[in-house]
């Protein structure tokens, strides 16, 4: 498949221009940029010629001038434009001057005309015998071009930059055609098909149903059924929207218009609405085509949502939107396509059928899906023979396809730095750390009091979740420093979970504070290492209480309806929706649930002493132990001697051998120690759905499961 791909020319509201016009374009600058250097080069010279001879000390001044004029002291006077080139009679030369010869400046034509006229009338007097020579040549040409060349290059640079640079594809748009639509055109061919979109299938149905009528509308429409006018992608950052736009434009067969949602917003009045115009109105006359907006929250928002009574831009833009899309003057041949991950935040009008007739949820992908997903983005990569990308679908709950890539990648230049030929899995395991959690941070050097405290804290993160029911298994536990943490305990679920019972909450929250326990108890002292444990189990507790409806208060949903969409203009009008006496019993629920679960996680960690103990000193010892090795120091065993890293062989294909699953790769699941510093990381909420992924890991706690996609 080709590379490159060719570009239809743009229209004159954004479009590309014919090939040539950038060399053109060039070629006019260059003209211009030339024209004024040969001005000013003009100019240079033009006032240095004539320039005479200076007195000795200095040029003649005009009232001196005039003195000797009228006492017949100059012999000989030749004027030349703006200058007067003065000889003076031989005995009149005194100590001041070392010359005969000298130079008169004039500050204007009219001023020199004045003297030669004093000159005539002093000979006519026969008072002087002053020889009179006069050489026209383009002084005032010279004169005007002075007086006005600064106002000319002004408005000439006003026209330069106003109407011709910003006047091209792609830049901002001159004055005249401000309120053009700054749209792409995708041409027929494109990079990207539907064979390189993977993992969501049900999107694909939904999109490969569009392109079917489009190339042949006759078999919908024999049965009655009409052209959905909108489709809406929603989903997650990094889950493929885009990229299924792209695919759409490579496979659609019609004119495919690209425009993103901010491009419409300006400062001025009614741009954003005539740019919508110009987008329809050109999409019209390249009937039937698709128009994509990317991040349509941009333009989309709710209505009324803002401060203040005044004029909105962004809804008048909004407003066209609407009736372009439906309204009396709709063109049966446009298809709209938009995406969003804010589809909370649309306006309601913006998202009725007749409008977006379609919205096609594309969320984070499950176990197969990445499976599949790590197929299409390895098919171009050197795999070594260890390498399982089931087992690593499965080690990568949460990720998206966008973080897929970016592992693939991240391994593919670690293999490279090592000097390796193919891509081990080792390598993906690391890349899939990095790319999650950031950089191992070997370079740090901790006390030995602190890197006893982060081994405590892990142990005893480690120790709940392998003790407590409900917790997931342990996949990994380290105490290298890796982005903003000191120390991770990862765990990884047995399948891909779409919803959380209470029992897993709760051992959650006890597993986050295992780590703060076990500092307390061995070390006889607290960190700031806990702080996000706390704070992902306090927001755990609270959405147990006010959302969930798993506590004693019963199933009442507590939260506002909208909480997490953020309309400060609404949310300065609203009062309070509970009363003090609710929320005192809301807090006290809260506190009842974090007291009951660390006081679990207390009581396990006590009574399994020696066991962390020996966890504690292994991390200490190895630095990083595996979940197994965690199950073997409870167990009172010996761990194993530390297998020596050795390179692996390349496979003959992009894609590896089926290789033997070893509890698979991980999400963190407990005590980022969040560097240790005294302010607390900011907390990285996990999506919505879960999709199996165990978190209680500081950072990663999910509390944002709500059950479902």
């Amino acid at each position: 498949m080709s590379n490159e791909s060719p570009q239809r020319p743009r229209g004159p509201g954004g479009g590309d221009g014919p090939p040539g016009e950038p060399r053109e374009r060039s070629q006019r600058s260059l003209f211009v940029g030339a024209l004024l250097v040969g001005v000013l080069v003009l100019l240079f010279f033009g006032a240095q010629d004539g320039v005479g001879k200076p007195f000795g000390q200095g040029p003649l001044e005009l009232i001196e001038f005039e003195k000797l004029l009228r006492k017949n002291e100059v012999a000989e006077v030749r004027f030349k434009d703006t200058q007067a080139y003065v000889t003076l009679r031989p005995g009149d030369l005194s100590g001041k001057r070392d010359s005969l010869n000298g130079t008169v400046n004039f500050s204007s034509p009219d001023a020199a005309l004045r003297i030669e006229k004093l000159i005539s009338e002093l000979a006519e007097e026969r008072q002087i015998t002053t020889r009179v020579y006069t050489e026209r040549t383009n002084a005032l040409l010279y004169q005007v071009l002075i007086w006005f060349l600064p106002t000319l290059l002004l408005i000439g640079a006003l026209y330069f930059f106003l109407f011709r640079q910003m006047r091209g594809p792609g830049g901002p748009g001159s004055i005249i055609n401000f309120g053009k639509s700054r749209h792409r055109i995708v041409g027929d061919k494109a990079d990207v098909t539907l064979k390189d979109v993977a993992g969501i299938e049900e999107a694909r149905q939904d999109i490969e149903e569009i392109i079917a009528f489009l190339k042949n509308p006759e078999k919908f429409s024999r049965l009655g059924g009409r052209m959905p006018k909108g489709v809406l992608l929603v989903g997650p950052p990094g889950t493929g929207k885009t990229l299924l736009a792209k695919a759409t434009a490579g496979e659609a067969g019609v004119p495919f218009f690209s425009v993103s949602g901010s491009d419409f917003v300006e400062m001025f009045v009614g741009v954003g609405a005539s740019r919508v115009r110009d987008l329809f109105e050109k999409a019209k006359e390249n009937s039937p085509c698709i128009i994509f907006l990317d991040e349509v929250d941009a333009v989309g928002r709710q209505r009324g949502s803002g401060l203040g009574g005044g004029h909105d831009e962004r809804e008048q833009t909004l407003n066209q939107i609407l009736v372009e899309m439906d309204g009396f003057d709709t063109d049966k041949g446009i298809i709209i396509m938009a995406a969003t991950n804010r589809p909370d935040i649309l306006d309601p009008a913006l998202l009725r059928p007749g409008r977006f007739d379609r919205q096609v949820v594309i969320g984070l992908p499950n176990q197969e899906a990445r499976e599949k997903i790590l197929r299409v983005h390895a098919r171009n990569k050197k795999l070594a023979l260890d390498v399982d990308l089931k087992v690593l679908a499965r080690a990568t709950p949460t990720f998206s396809g966008a973080e897929l890539e970016a592992l693939l990648n991240e391994a593919a230049l670690a293999a490279a730095v090592r000097g390796g030929d193919s891509i081990t899995m080792a390598d993906l395991e690391e890349a899939r750390d990095k790319v999650r959690w950031g950089r191992q941070k070997r370079s740090w050097k901790m006390l030995e009091e602190e890197l006893k405290a982060t081994a405590y804290h892990e142990a005893g993160h480690a120790l709940v979740a392998a003790v407590v029911d409900g917790c997931d298994p342990l996949h990994k536990v380290t105490i290298i420093p890796r982005g903003r943490a000191l120390g991770l305990t990862m765990s990884l679920p047995e399948q891909d979970q779409y919803s959380l019972s209470r029992k897993q909450i709760l051992a959650r929250i006890a597993m986050a504070f295992g780590g703060r326990i076990a500092e307390r108890l061995f070390t006889d002292d607290l960190s700031t290492g806990a702080a996000n444990d706390i704070e992902q189990a306090t927001n755990l507790a609270r959405k147990m209480v006010t959302e969930w409806g798993m506590s004693e208060l019963g199933p009442i949903k507590f939260a506002a309806s909208d909480s997490e969409t953020v309309f400060i203009g609404r949310e300065m009008g609203r009062s309070s929706e509970h009363s003090q006496d609710t929320l005192q019993k809301i807090d006290a629920e809260v506190a009842r649930i974090l007291d009951e679960q660390y006081k679990l996680a207390e009581r396990v960690i006590l009574e399994h002493r020696d066991a962390l103990e020996r966890v504690a000193a292994a991390l200490i010892e190895r630095e990083t132990i595996s979940g197994s090795d965690v199950r073997d120091l409870i167990d009172g065993k010996p761990l194993p001697p530390q297998p020596e890293p050795r390179e692996a062989a390349p496979a003959a294909g992009g894609d590896a051998a089926a290789g033997e699953d070893a509890s698979g790769g991980g999400d963190a699941s407990g005590g980022e120690d969040a560097a240790r510093a005294p302010v607390a990381a900011v907390a990285e909420s996990a999506p919505e759905h879960g999709a199996g992924e165990v978190v209680s890991e500081a950072r990663d706690a999910a509390g944002d499961d709500d059950g479902r996609p």
